[in-house]
């Protein structure tokens, strides 16, 4: 997907992309997290993590001016365990949804989040669902501000924090 202010959005190859770049960009889009005492897998986890955490699913970057700025991955329904909403429901499920720092607030999560919704129609999912920390307060108002609603809570082996769960139907 091209947009006119040299933003593209293209699927990672599991083959042969980066995966240490992508890493990277994941360690530094969570750090902020991190720094609020919030203990998310993203902002800490290796190449071999994130390798296992896209593996079957559908994991796309964001470039600005060719530099790599952003990423989101979707599963589908079925695929993620350990979240009742998301076992229960059939849900297409986000993750490892990050931007660099310097590159918040200028649409590019709301550009990665329209192409997932996009990518989800055409996988025949009528409905996404992702979670975050429910104390981080800045991400729960975007989610809303995108059309998410909150629709459950669950608590991650993995985290610190008791996860807000947001769904949003899609047509």
């Amino acid at each position: 997907m091209k947009l006119e202010n040299k933003i593209f959005i293209r699927e990672f190859d599991q083959e042969s992309g980066d995966i240490y770049e992508l890493t990277n960009l994941l360690n530094i889009a969570y750090k902020q997290l991190a720094d609020l005492g919030f203990q998310y897998v993203a902002s800490y986890q290796g190449p071999e993590t994130t390798r296992e955490r896209i593996l079957g699913a559908k994991c796309f970057v964001c470039y600005k001016n060719n530099k790599l700025v952003g990423t989101i991955t979707l599963y589908k329904p079925g695929i993620k365990k350990g979240c009742d909403w998301y076992e229960e429901k059939p849900v297409g499920v986000i993750g490892q949804f990050g931007v660099l720092p310097a590159y918040q607030g200028e649409g590019i999560g709301t550009t990665l989040l329209d192409h997932i919704e996009s990518q989800a129609r055409k996988m025949d999912i009528k409905e996404i669902s992702l979670d975050t920390a429910e104390g981080a307060t800045h991400l729960v108002n975007f989610y809303c501000k995108s059309g998410f609603t909150l629709v459950a809570y669950t608590d991650w082996e993995m985290t610190n924090y008791r996860s807000a769960v947001f769904s949003k139907k899609i047509h």
